[in-house]
């Protein structure tokens, strides 16, 4: 379980390719030295275990299920990725719940910017758009964010230059994928309903 709140923006070392799993190796700065193996690390959105490490470079297993659903499929060496270490009892919640648990890989369609200020709008499937609300949560690539506009087919969301600096959003633009998570709480009260 995570909270959203990025700690570190990581950057991919060495990518091994074995069957049916892809090995990350990926510096985790200031982050390493709390990581021992088995632990969990949010890795842009995506839940994933230290399998190995070496001074500050972790290791991390990718399955096929992951490879195949996720948006690390596209990543390489030296791209960056967000960081986030696994939620403690008594932590501050400064974001949401997140499980890393991605439910779709969303295609930014349109970047706006203004001082001071981005919109972000996102595609998002028909099956899950039922989970977006105005003011909701939505983690993007492992990011806790308030959604500000839901339409047909997309959600926006709003960013401050903290936000932009400290994740990989900053990065980003038109035509790159995402790990989108929708929120928990919204698939739990929309199963209710039914």
């Amino acid at each position: 379980m995570f909270t959203g709140i990025i700690a570190h923006i990581g950057t991919i070392k060495k990518i091994e390719a074995k069957k049916n799993l892809l090995v990350f190796s990926i510096d985790l700065g200031p982050l390493a030295k709390k990581v021992h193996l088995g632990d969990s690390v949010s890795v842009s959105g995506v839940c994933l275990t230290a399998s190995s490490k070496k001074g500050g470079v972790v290791g991390f297993d990718l399955m096929k299920e992951t490879i195949e659903k996720t948006s690390l499929r596209s990543l390489g060496v030296g791209d960056k990725v967000n960081l986030e270490l696994a939620l403690q009892a008594g932590s501050r919640l400064g974001g949401h719940f997140v499980t890393g648990h991605v439910d779709e890989v969303a295609v930014i369609k349109h970047i706006a910017k203004e001082k001071n200020w981005v919109a972000l709008r996102l595609s998002v499937s028909r099956a899950n758009h039922k989970y977006f609300v105005p003011k909701g949560s939505v983690s993007i690539d492992g990011i806790s964010l308030t959604i500000g506009k839901v339409g047909k087919g997309y959600v926006e969301v709003y960013l401050i230059p903290y936000t932009l600096k400290i994740t990989t959003l900053g990065f980003k633009k038109a035509g790159d994928r995402v790990n989108i998570e929708t929120d928990i709480l919204a698939k739990y009260l929309y199963k209710e309903t039914l």
